[in-house]
């Protein structure tokens, strides 16, 4: 068998012998052996013209691929493209477009969105790793385009007026210096808001650096606090955001040059996807990278349905207004 791909060009033609996928996924997902997803057992045979096992113990569903049970579940399309899919968002700094996947994968743009977005559900972290501690940078960032550059129609349906925040989504930034970054959609800037999503992300005692409206939700009692105001300098010694202001630059170059329209209902998806990358940018090979995310495919499902708000019509309309760059 071929050694393990290092590269995209690798990728492509490793992942082209259907074996080869198998035995690239059966290495992370079943590291100690196959196991029946169904009950456990590990009394399984493997049928190679089918690509399948079949379970010893006779039960519903005894035979089944490695597909059961991850983001690829009930899936037509071939591991050959799904995993050279996973290869380029994984690796990619700025992301891939549905439009892009479809061209270089040959699958339907709308295919290949669907397909992103399950890829995307595997990058997710599962935030067990504790609390962020140390030196701490918290920093929001507005997501959207302005009011003032909509059509008039939009901007009366929105009642929106002039620039500024009016109309955007916003994302909440938590980095640990010379760690990670947790990033997640807030609903407003309010005090409480603030504080409930810091809370549970930062050891108590920390030192924490924010911009000016850090004064607003401050938790002197909880924290070391030190504000910078934007205003005035980016930088008074220690005090800055500069972490934050790097990773806010990548996740607006990807959604402001590759993704160029978002919808509020899906915006977390971006900022997770870009997340990954950002904390696992150090250390790793573009394929090192690509073996993490493939270990995290298990026992993660999204179906066409949940992906779009099907399941629930209000939360789909009330998500329907795109978000578009600056």
């Amino acid at each position: 068998m071929a050694s393990e791909p290092k590269t995209l060009q690798q990728a492509i033609v490793y992942f082209s012998v259907p074996q080869n996928c198998v035995d690239y996924l059966v290495a992370r997902r079943w590291p100690k052996g196959v196991v029946c997803p169904t009950c456990g057992s590990t009394k399984v045979h493997y049928q190679p013209k089918h690509l399948r096992w079949q379970c010893a113990s006779k039960h519903p569903k005894r035979q089944f691929t490695v597909k059961v049970g991850t983001i690829f579940e009930d899936s037509p399309i071939g591991l050959d493209k799904w995993l050279t899919a996973a290869w380029m968002i994984t690796n990619c700094k700025n992301g891939n477009s549905s439009w892009e996947l479809h061209r270089t994968v040959g699958v339907t743009q709308k295919t290949a969105w669907f397909m992103g977005h399950r890829i995307r559900l595997a990058m997710q972290d599962d935030l067990t790793g504790g609390k962020l501690g140390g030196e701490i940078e918290v920093d929001e960032t507005f997501i959207g385009g302005k009011a003032r550059n909509m059509h008039k129609f939009d901007r009366r349906r929105k009642n929106l007026k002039g620039g500024g925040s009016a109309g955007k989504a916003i994302v909440l930034g938590i980095l640990e210096r010379e760690g990670k970054v947790r990033a997640t959609v807030i609903p407003d800037r309010t005090k409480q808001v603030m504080q409930d999503n810091i809370r549970p992300h930062v050891v108590q005692g920390s030192q924490i650096f924010s911009d000016e409206h850090g004064g607003f939700w401050r938790m002197d009692d909880e924290y070391v606090h030190s504000v910078v105001n934007h205003a005035e300098a980016y930088v008074e010694g220690n005090v800055h955001t500069n972490g934050l202001e790097n990773f806010w630059s990548l996740l607006k170059r990807s959604i402001g040059g590759t993704y160029v329209s978002v919808e509020p209902f899906h915006l977390f998806r971006y900022v997770d996807e870009q997340a990954f990358r950002f904390n696992n940018c150090k250390g790793m090979n573009d394929g090192e990278r690509f073996s993490y995310v493939i270990r995290k495919i298990v026992g993660k499902r999204l179906t066409y349905a949940e992906l779009t708000g099907k399941s629930d019509p209000a939360t789909t309309q009330a998500n329907s207004t795109e978000i578009r760059p600056n």
